[in-house]
């Protein structure tokens, strides 16, 4: 809102909530992280996708096989298997993409996105009740080596209400307004490039040199009498929309039982991922999704700076891993417009919940006619492959009838993380997910 009052674009201040999420939502994000985001430009009607994941590493030297730690995290009811450790880590993107969003299509100076952020770090931040549930999950990851001086200040595990403090992230910020370049061609990347080396990472010079995030048309879904402007590969989007039945008029049983078989998912991942919409009052529009994937459990020494494990996430390594290649996202920020223009921007965290999250929500606002933030909190179910998922709330009804069909669900005690984290601006409201502590503000 800051960047907003000062004449920032949405662009601008996407950026800049993007940032300040990287240290207000570090068990989220982070900048060493990989993103995709949309930006729509109302002047010429143009709709841009940009690609800032991360890339694969070993650009410059002979492949060769780095060791990942296992675990076993718990997550709501269920154990995840994750691989961390310094050779999960894959070339970020976000610090460039952030930039490049920022040259193209922001108004004010990079220095002046970087602030807000830089000065959460210099004062630290409240820690809401979802990240303190969401760390107490992966606690075993996150006070890995110097996490433990950040999340486990005095030997005890952060907790709700508490103050996250990342005073080295400060000095990072500061660095980072200096030069965008510094995590890729400066001091940062030699400070990246050293602890990677140390600890068996597969980070190289040229991996950091020769990264650049790249602009791509959109792929464009008709869904009833709106166009959807998205990204497709793991997304699923492509896919998906198209197939979304009319819901204008069904009693909820039969919502839930229409929408289970198109939400259906092959896989299931759980990574940790955020989001930032933005529309400004030109009606430009931007929407960011970024994550470090679980994190590696290794951050940069006296920097409180967390590397990526997104070389750890199985469901992302999908064919050759080439160095210098993007590798795969779920991530699916999107637009929709009608004859009239913008009617939605919006994005989702979630993993693989993050499809069945956003368009839930989507559809909620756009077919079912209902406000942003009672769409946003509606109550959420996921079909994963041996189980359908419901949060309280779901229709008993159909719960009901898919066990009777012969499907397996779980109802869940209460709301949960495990269920996405959605934002969205529409023209029936703002809303943030109160599953992951989001919040919502309209600028008048």
């Amino acid at each position: 809102m800051e960047i907003l009052e000062a004449g920032g674009t949405a662009a601008d201040a996407a950026v800049a909530a993007s940032l300040a999420a990287c240290v207000a939502e570090t068990v989220m994000t982070g900048l060493l992280g990989g993103g995709h985001a949309v930006y729509f430009e109302r002047a010429t009607g143009r709709v841009r996708n940009l690609d800032c994941f991360v890339a694969v590493p070993g650009l410059g030297e002979e492949p060769r096989h780095a060791e990942l730690i296992h675990l076993d995290v718990p997550f709501g009811a269920e154990l995840v298997h994750y691989a961390v450790g310094a050779a999960s880590c894959a070339v970020p993107g976000l610090p460039a993409g952030l930039e490049a969003l920022s040259c193209e299509h922001g108004r004010l100076p990079w220095q002046q996105l970087v602030e807000p952020a830089a000065r959460l770090a210099r004062d630290g931040v409240d820690f809401p009740p979802a990240h303190a549930a969401c760390l107490a999950m992966l606690a075993p990851v996150m006070t890995m080596n110097e996490g433990a001086e950040i999340y486990s200040p005095h030997g005890e595990l952060l907790q709700a209400g508490g103050r996250l403090e990342q005073p080295g992230l400060a000095g990072v910020l500061d660095e980072l307004a200096a030069d965008p370049a510094t995590l890729y061609r400066g001091s940062l990347a030699n400070e990246l490039l050293a602890l990677s080396s140390e600890r068996d990472g597969l980070l190289t010079p040229a991996d950091l040199a020769a990264y650049e995030p790249r602009w791509e048309d959109p792929v464009e879904v008709a869904y009833r009498s709106w166009r959807i402007t998205t990204r497709g590969g793991l997304s699923g989007m492509p896919e998906t929309i198209p197939r979304l039945p009319q819901l204008q008029g069904l009693d909820e049983t039969d919502r839930v039982l229409a929408l289970v078989d198109v939400f259906a998912s092959a896989v299931e991942t759980n990574g940790d991922t955020t989001n930032v919409t933005v529309v400004d009052r030109d009606g430009n529009g931007c929407v960011v999704t970024s994550s470090l994937g679980l994190g590696s459990g290794d951050f940069l020494p006296g920097r409180d700076l967390h590397l990526n494990s997104m070389l750890g996430e199985a469901d992302l390594l999908r064919g050759e891993l080439v160095p210098g290649s993007r590798m795969q996202s779920m991530m699916a920020p999107l637009l929709a417009f009608d004859d009239r223009g913008l009617a939605l921007a919006g994005g989702a965290a979630g993993g693989t919940r993050l499809r069945t999250a956003l368009l839930g929500v989507v559809a909620s606002i756009l077919d079912e006619g209902r406000s942003a933030a009672a769409a946003v909190q509606r109550p959420r179910f996921h079909p994963a492959p041996s189980v359908v998922h419901a949060e309280p709330g779901v229709d008993a009804a159909a719960l009901d009838e898919l066990e009777a069909r012969g499907r397996t669900v779980r109802r869940w005690p209460a709301p949960h993380h495990y269920f996405g984290g959605v934002s969205v601006v529409s023209r029936a409201g703002a809303a943030a997910d109160p599953r992951r502590s989001g919040a919502a503000t309209v600028f008048r």
